[in-house]
Formats: C-alpha cells, sequence, structure tokens
C-alpha cells in the first residue's frame, strides 16, 4: 500500500474521525457517528481505498 494522502487530506480525516466519534461516545449522534472509525484509519495509514479505486493521489512523494 502506497500512500495517497497528503498531509492536510490525512490531518482532516483524523480530526473528522476523532469529532464523530466523540459525538458517538456522548450520544449526540447516536451510534451511526462510529463511522467516523473509518476517516481516522484511512487518516492514520495515510492510504484511502476509495483513493486508489478512483485514481485520486494527494500525496506529494511519488
Amino acid at each position: 500500500m502506497k500512500p495517497n494522502e497528503g498531509g492536510l487530506d490525512r490531518g482532516l480525516r483524523v480530526v473528522a474521525g476523532l469529532a464523530l466519534i466523540g459525538l458517538a461516545v456522548t450520544g449526540v449522534l447516536g451510534p451511526w457517528a462510529y463511522i467516523g472509525i473509518v476517516p481516522l484509519a484511512t487518516g492514520a495509514l495515510g492510504w484511502c481505498p476509495l483513493y486508489t479505486v478512483l485514481g485520486i493521489n494527494s500525496c506529494p512523494r511519488k
């Protein structure tokens, strides 16, 4: 798996994922907010399977 996410992309995914999980834990959005695990994981790994399928690459490294 080659990284296909840039630094800003990764940071935004981690923040959004943590926010969604936090809202799920507090009960504000209900259990569906645990979907925040997906952006959190892809941001932590630096690799997004959907980006691979669509041919998108925001990573500056070649």
